[in-house]
């Protein structure tokens, strides 16, 4: 039998086995589309965690200031953030212990100005009529801002607020350093989010 020019079948299995990988590679790099995808039409998996985490409000330091803020911050002489899950700052200790928010994350911001700490978490939420009779004893004023409460109180260079409603939390300390409007800006972005 006469063998036709041209094939080689040491050739030809190389090239099947790296069609093979090639096949093999693409098939594992598309796993997370395929899944983000399922998530996006409204089947199960990672998807409806996404949605439920996104209504949940900011998950991160980064979400929770709006680009002007951010910028402020960032660009501060000697500014550096840190991202944790510490105890709110605060120096309403009795009310922080007995609320005891489910810290999602603290942000600690240091610059040349001073520092501030920002943390959000989650509470009861019955928190924010608890603060609202409980605070102004240690001279913070509260006010009603529809379904949630804010208490705040300043003492020289130290500025607090504690804001509470909806089973959301969040609470900043202010040391010398004062962005404007700091506080009703990131209230805003824990509070308006997935409302």
């Amino acid at each position: 039998m006469a063998r036709i020019g041209g094939r080689n079948v040491v050739f030809a299995w190389i090239v099947g086995v790296l069609c093979a990988g090639v096949i093999g590679v693409l098939a594992v790099l598309t796993v997370p589309l395929v899944s983000t995808g399922m998530g996006l039409l409204g089947g199960s998996g990672a998807g409806a965690g996404g949605e439920a985490a996104a209504a949940d409000g900011p998950q991160e330091c980064r979400d929770l200031y709006p680009e002007a803020l951010w910028v402020t911050l960032q660009y501060a002489p000697g500014a550096t953030l840190e991202q944790s899950q510490d105890a709110p700052v605060s120096t309403a200790v009795a009310l922080v212990e007995a609320l005891a928010p489910e810290v999602r994350f603290t942000c600690s911001w240091t610059s040349d100005a001073g520092s501030i700490s920002t943390t959000v978490g989650a509470v009861g939420t019955d928190a924010g009529s608890i603060a609202a009779s409980a605070l102004p004893a240690q001279g913070f004023t509260c006010d009603e801002r529809g379904a949630r409460t804010l208490c705040s109180r300043t003492a020289g260079d130290l500025v607090e607020t504690i804001e509470a409603g909806g089973g959301r939390w969040v609470s900043t300390s202010q040391s010398a350093w004062h962005p404007e409007q700091y506080a009703s800006r990131v209230g805003n972005a824990v509070f308006t989010s997935g409302d």
